[in-house]
Formats: C-alpha cells, structure tokens, sequence
C-alpha cells in the first residue's frame, strides 16, 4: 500500500465526534450528514454515493439502538458500507471482516461501559485499524488505545458523570485526531 491512502485526521476526528452527538441526540438526519462528510474524507467515497454509505451506517446504528437488536441486519448494513469504501479508497480489506469487527467493536464498549478492564474492546480496536489500514497489531496499537481512550471520556458525557461535557467533547476529538494520525504516520511508513 505504501504512501497512497492519506486523509486528514482533524477533520475526520471532528466528523466522528459530531456524529458521535447526533447518534447520542437520536438526530439521525443529522448523524447521515455528518456520516456522508466522513466517509468522503476517510474513504474518498465521492457524492452521491456517498450518501448511500452513509444511509447503509445510518441503518446500522438505528438498528444497534435496543439491546435486543437484529445483529443480521446490523452486519448487512455495515457489509454494505465496507464494500463501498473499498471500493473508493483503494484499501484492499475484507468487508465482511472490517463489518464484523466494527460490530463487536460498537458490542465491547456497550458491554464494558463502567468497567475498568477494557482489553477486550482495546484488542477490537486494535484488530479493527489493522484490519482497514492492512497494519499489524503493534502498527495499530496505538491508535486502538487511543480510541478507546476517547470512548471512554464519551461514556461520562453519556452517563451524565462528566463534570464539563463541552470539555470532555473536545476532550474525545483530540483523542480521536490522535488515534487518526497515529494510523496516518502506520500507513505512510508501512
């Protein structure tokens, strides 16, 4: 892969938090817009097809809403994003793979919020950024406990436990832009 795929982790950190809002918001026009900017920028998915991406997410995280939810259609949908963006951003990962980890991923951190042992969710992570960006483990390690970092901070602002929410927002985009070039700097000297 080499240096081909670049995106810029400022602006894919930002989209990611505010769609991170919207979904908590349950405004899901909302999380589709900010979803089609993301994947334009992570993915170089061009519009209008970008739109289509971005609805195939949007029906993901509808479904992934109740505790008791349909994981076929979950993973169908997130199949079908997977194969858009490999197909635009030239990364050669396996959809179903990336689809399935994405899965467990949103299913750790449901399942670890409030406890202090997360490597399973940092190993998810992990796996998840080595599977997309075609990284070893330690090439994505960092970026998987950043991430997970920046959940972490996210599940006090949905838990009503940060003491400054705007902060702890800024807080969890910082840590994502983090988590985004350090998978930038992997890419590039892979």
């Amino acid at each position: 892969m080499g240096n081909t795929f670049q995106f810029n982790p400022e602006r894919v950190s930002h989209f990611e938090v505010e769609g991170w809002k919207a979904y908590y918001d349950r405004a899901w026009l909302r999380l589709l817009r900010l979803v089609v900017a993301l994947a334009q920028e992570q993915f170089h998915i061009p519009f209008p097809i970008s739109l289509l991406a971005a609805y195939y997410i949007t029906r993901a995280s509808v479904a992934w809403v109740p505790k008791e939810h349909d994981e076929a259609a979950i993973l169908s949908n997130l199949t079908r994003f997977y194969r858009i963006a490999r197909r635009h951003s030239g990364l050669a990962f396996e959809s179903e793979q990336v689809a399935t980890l994405e899965a467990r991923y949103w299913d750790e951190h449901r399942r670890l919020v409030g406890h202090a042992d997360k490597t399973p969710f940092i190993d998810v992570m992990i796996d998840l950024h080595a599977a997309i960006f075609g990284l070893n483990r330690s090439q994505s390690a960092r970026s998987g406990e950043l991430r997970v970092e920046a959940n972490n901070v996210l599940d006090t602002i949905t838990g009503r436990t940060s003491p400054n929410p705007a902060t702890d927002w800024l807080r969890c985009e910082e840590l994502l832009r983090q988590a985004y070039s350090s998978l930038q700097q992997a890419v590039n000297n892979h």
